[in-house]
């Protein structure tokens, strides 16, 4: 099949393409990038469609890159397509940034490319990467260390991201234009070992074909289709258990069920805790395999209270059956503080509750001490005012039934209260001392005796 036809099979299997999209072509001027444009000019016939050129110049190559600029736009003008163009310093900005050539060139190329989108409206990035990139990438990949996923090699389609070439190989390529007497510019750094990707292909590539394989292109082209079909299958199997064991999601920090968690083969377990990074930052940058696998540990053994923290101020923390992934500023205190009315309802917000609060005669009280949350006090214990607030640190007071101070950090950790929710749980004090942690324990010192003349009663119900 020529090169139209495996194109044209591509872009239908993959839906790169529909009807009245805006395509951007990354038209380097080079072999690749014109098949790509000429290819597409012909599918375009069959599919209707709108073109558009983006042109970037490297400043690495002086007057051969300019003369490329030039045939590129001149090009365009030609086949009367819509052309953009930039120049940057790819040098210049992956020593600002400290990184390679390559990634900073890559990084300022897409940059452009979706400025450009975004003036057309929208629309996708069409790139000329072939077999031969795809064999290069997985080398690359594989030299660097790599899982499965990083061995499916690049994607045909990868958010607004096309490559319709991926099926095609570069012999196919340089016959195309040849038989199609397409002029191209040359780029003679490419024939240049001084980038990785260019080692690859000009002396590791020849010398596996010579010795080994000599179709290692093939070879690796299909390994990364089987590599693909793998990983996207544990992505998506992964995706729907980390959906299944999420408990809460906030804006700050994933909760997931521990207990439902364990039971997973850890490879499955990794993968849920990428999902579950990657939905509470938008990303995975920076994060190692190392990272994943001492989470994994963590989660495995369960110790509550025990952490992690990783870079960007990911947090992973187990608290009894809730394992939580959670930006470290989460821990930033939720705080408030509610001045008590006797008689008069009381809305706090942050927990979506009422307290009110009224005083009767002992005489008329009728007592019921097995609700959790209506309690019942010595109203001529209490100094000063009533407030409602959540948990300051170093808060204790005198649980019934004991003698001593204990710290309701303490008492959370024994009635085994979430992290999560160790931080909205109301607690109920006058001007010096707490009467009552809501929900689980009073104060000795205002409880009820024989006697106590007047009951404080505060009732704590949903709104």
């Amino acid at each position: 099949m020529e090169l139209k036809g495996i194109m044209l099979s591509t872009i239908t299997e993959h839906s790169l393409i529909e009807e009245r999209d805006n395509i951007l072509i990354g038209l380097s001027g080079g072999p690749d990038s014109m098949a790509l444009l000429y290819a597409l000019l012909e599918i375009k016939e069959k599919i209707p469609f709108l073109i558009y050129i983006a042109h970037v110049n490297h400043g690495v190559r002086g007057k051969d890159a300019d003369e490329d600029e030039k045939f590129v736009e001149e090009l365009s003008k030609d086949l009367n397509i819509p052309y953009y163009s930039t120049k940057i310093d790819m040098e210049g900005y992956a020593k600002l940034h400290k990184m390679s050539s390559e990634d900073a060139g890559r990084k300022l190329r897409y940059g452009f490319f979706r400025e450009v989108l975004s003036k057309i409206g929208g629309g996708k990035i069409a790139v000329a990467h072939n077999k031969n990139d795809q064999a290069e990438t997985l080398i690359m990949r594989f030299l660097r260390g790599t899982g499965i996923d990083g061995l499916g090699g690049m994607e045909y389609k990868s958010g607004n991201i096309i490559r319709p070439l991926l099926d095609i190989s570069r012999d196919e390529i340089e016959n195309y234009i040849e038989k199609n007497r397409i002029k191209t510019r040359l780029d003679k750094t490419n024939l240049i070992p001084i980038y990785n990707r260019n080692k690859i292909r000009l002396e590791a590539i020849p010398y596996i074909e010579k010795n080994f394989n000599p179709n290692i292109i093939d070879t690796l082209w299909r390994t990364s289709n089987i590599m693909s079909e793998d990983s996207n299958f544990l992505n998506k199997y992964s995706l729907n258990k980390y959906k299944e064991y999420m408990k809460i999601k906030k804006k700050d920090s994933i909760i997931l069920d521990r207990n439902e968690f364990i039971k997973e083969d850890d490879a499955i377990k990794k993968r849920i805790i990428r999902h579950s990074i990657n939905d509470l930052t938008g990303s995975l940058k920076g994060i190692t395999s190392k990272h994943i696998l001492d989470i994994v540990e963590l989660f495995d053994k369960g110790e509550t209270g025990k952490s992690i923290n990783l870079i960007n101020n990911i947090v992973a923390e187990t608290s009894y059956d809730d394992i939580v992934i959670r930006l470290g500023n989460s821990e930033d205190r939720i705080s408030y503080n509610y001045n008590i009315s006797l008689g008069k309802p009381i809305y706090i917000e942050e927990t979506n509750f009422f307290i009110e609060a009224k005083i009767l005669p002992r005489s008329e009280a009728e007592i019921n001490f097995k609700d959790r949350f209506i309690k019942y006090f010595d109203y001529d214990k209490i100094e000063g005012g009533l407030c409602v607030r959540n948990r300051l640190r170093g808060d204790k007071f005198i649980p019934l039934g004991m003698n001593g101070m204990k710290k309701v950090k303490d008492l959370f950790i024994d009635e085994k209260v979430p992290l999560n929710k160790r931080e909205t749980i109301p607690i109920v004090t006058d001007d010096k001392n707490i009467i009552w942690v809501v929900g689980f324990r009073i104060s000795e010192k205002h409880k009820i005796t024989s006697s106590t003349k007047n009951v404080l009663i505060i009732k704590y119900v949903k709104a």
